[in-house]
């Protein structure tokens, strides 16, 4: 048997083997190596002999298989044991990026730039990118042009090479100076809040007032123990208090009588997410149990008709909005100075509430009645309502259930990002507004030339009096100072076209035998076409005449591209079922 190795024998007769045989190519081992080389290894794997050692001085793993531990021919001639070829190979290892590396934010910190440089943004002046990749709001007129509020540079980008855990960490980029600034924050509000206690504590003890406060908590109904019990929580009412204070107006209620109204629905009830099962339906949290919009709004039911709207439908309807609106009313007399609140005194604030409402129609009548009294029009006030002025039109639009219009006229469409309505030159009209005889031209002086200059009404004169072929006479008089008047370049090359239409027609007069024989030709040709088609069509009714399962096929026939007289005798031959005369054409 041959074996890759001629090193794994025993460490005594290390010297004998490598003297006889060579590490150039492997040799045939003898009986008595191979029993020795199997010894050893049982002792290896039993833990009696020590391990094998690979170049770099690491053990080998008895248990490890030869056809792993063997290094291949062509890596290692010397076919010494080792792992190395079976660990990553550095050269071949990929470069990922370091931890802290990350995307730079913001801009760059350098002077302001007041002049335009050569290759930036042409709209808003930054030289990291150009105007394609440009995120600032389109500018009307670009840097480029005005040179003013040039952007600053953005820092350059590295690539990044993350590795897998690197993609999902969510920690990645954290800047923990940002943290501190917002510690640094809160503490300077906390120290200002201390410094504004101690400044009210001793203003109410100059004033008598905290005394006052100490005498009559004695008498209160839970009497001296429970002030003893006060007195040791004075700071944490205290600090409930200021923070009531800062909280927003209408809303001073006491900080340590809080209650949590919790979420939770009768057993009997339906719930939420079973009164639509459409996936499609309305978004239901489980985290809040709540439905905010309309369960049933796919199924085309009314919201009177369903039990359940949505929270929505409940938050935005009955005495919510009155409730609001009353809310909405405290705070603001609170700011006013008056002191009302709607969970203390909601009698109060309702009958303050109803009193304003009251005043401010009334002022707003007598505001109105001393304009209309100074300045009139009584009689436009007088008109119907606003939605039948505006609701109510002529055009008839018909709408689908998805919102396409089915019957009518559609809304008009926008106007694209090309430019409109640019008028060229001196002309009042733009290009494209003028058509005859294939081309555009301008409506203002019927000119076909889109660079050319306005002509006003003189240039439409010109164009009908080269449209028209009545010439007026000159007389004979006038024929000679006529004459003597220099020609424009439009007459003379009317006057070109005029010799080229007398050359045509001596031209035809010549040929004219040659175009009557094919004449003749064609018309020839045109009759026989005429009876082919008769003939087809008479074939065609006796078809439809017979019965479809005993007619025969069309494999045999041939197909090719009609002429010109085929076509006209299928025109001359077809029945147009609109014309009104077709049924009298048979007869």
């Amino acid at each position: 048997m041959e074996s890759g190795t001629v090193q794994n024998v025993n460490p005594s007769d290390s010297g004998e083997t490598a003297g006889s045989l060579g590490r150039d190519e492997p040799k045939k081992m003898t009986r008595e190596d191979w029993r020795k080389k199997k010894e050893l290894e049982e002792q290896r794997k039993l833990g009696n002999a020590p391990a094998e050692v690979d170049e770099e001085g690491k053990d080998i793993n008895p248990h490890i298989p030869q056809y792993i531990s063997s290094v291949p021919w062509y890596i290692d001639p010397s076919k010494r044991p080792t792992l190395k070829h079976q660990r990553p190979q550095p050269e071949k290892g990929k470069q990922f990026s370091l931890i802290g590396d990350w995307y730079k934010k913001g801009v760059q910190e350098s002077p302001m730039v007041i002049k335009y440089r050569r290759g930036a943004c042409e709209n808003c002046g930054a030289l990291t990118h150009v105007r394609k990749d440009c995120m600032e709001r389109p500018r009307k007129v670009g840097a480029k042009y005005t040179a003013i509020n040039i952007a600053a540079d953005e820092h350059p980008q590295p690539i990044l090479a993350l590795d897998y855990d690197g993609k999902r960490d969510r920690w990645n980029g954290y800047d923990s100076e940002e943290h501190m600034r917002i510690v640094e924050e809160y503490s300077k509000v906390d120290v200002a809040k201390r410094t504004l206690k101690a400044q009210k504590l001793q203003e109410e003890l100059a004033s008598g007032k905290l005394v006052d406060y100490a005498q009559n908590s004695s008498r209160s109904q839970w009497g001296e123990d429970h002030n003893s019990g006060d007195k040791d929580n004075s700071e944490d009412e205290d600090e409930d208090k200021y923070a009531d204070d800062v909280d927003m107006p209408g809303q001073n209620f006491d900080s340590k009588r809080r209650i949590t109204v919790r979420n939770l629905r009768i057993r009997e009830d339906i719930a939420k997410y079973l009164r639509n099962l459409d996936p499609n339906s309305a978004y239901y949290d489980p985290k809040t149990r709540a439905m905010r919009e309309n369960p049933y709004s796919n199924t085309g039911r009314n919201t009177d008709e369903v039990g359940y709207a949505g929270d929505n439908f409940v938050r935005y309807t009955g005495d919510t909005v009155r409730m609001a609106q009353t809310q909405l009313f405290a705070w603001e007399a609170y700011e006013k100075g008056s002191e009302v609140h709607l969970q203390a005194d909601p009698t109060k604030l309702e009958v303050l509430h109803q009193s304003f409402k009251v005043k401010k129609e009334e002022f707003e009548k007598q505001q109105k009645g001393s304009i209309l009294e100074k300045y009139g029009g009584q009689e436009h006030l007088n008109v119907p309502p606003r939605e039948l002025l505006l609701a109510q039109t002529e055009d008839y639009v018909e709408y689908s259930r998805h919102g396409a219009v089915l019957k009518g006229q559609e809304k008009a469409v926008i106007k694209s990002k090309y430019e409109e309505d640019v008028l060229i030159s001196n002309h009042i009209a733009v290009w494209g507004s003028y058509w005859k005889d294939g081309k555009w031209g301008y409506k203002c002086c019927h000119a076909f030339m889109k660079t050319s200059y306005c002509t006003g009404e003189a240039g439409k004169q010109i164009a009908e009096d080269d449209d028209s072929s009545y010439l007026p006479e000159i007389p004979e008089s006038n024929q000679e100072a006529f004459e003597s008047i220099p020609k424009t370049l439009v007459e003379i090359h009317k006057e070109k076209l005029k010799a080229d239409k007398k050359k045509k027609k001596k031209h035809r007069k010549s040929h004219g035998s040659e175009s009557e024989e094919e004449d003749a030709k064609k018309k020839e040709k045109l009759n026989k076409a005429l009876v082919a088609e008769e003939a087809r069509l008479k074939h065609v009714e006796l078809l439809l005449q017979i019965d479809e399962r005993k007619r025969g096929y069309n494999s045999m026939y041939e197909t090719k591209e009609p002429t010109e007289e085929e076509m006209e005798a299928y025109r001359m031959k077809r029945q147009r079922p609109e014309d009104p005369m077709a049924s009298f054409l048979g007869q």
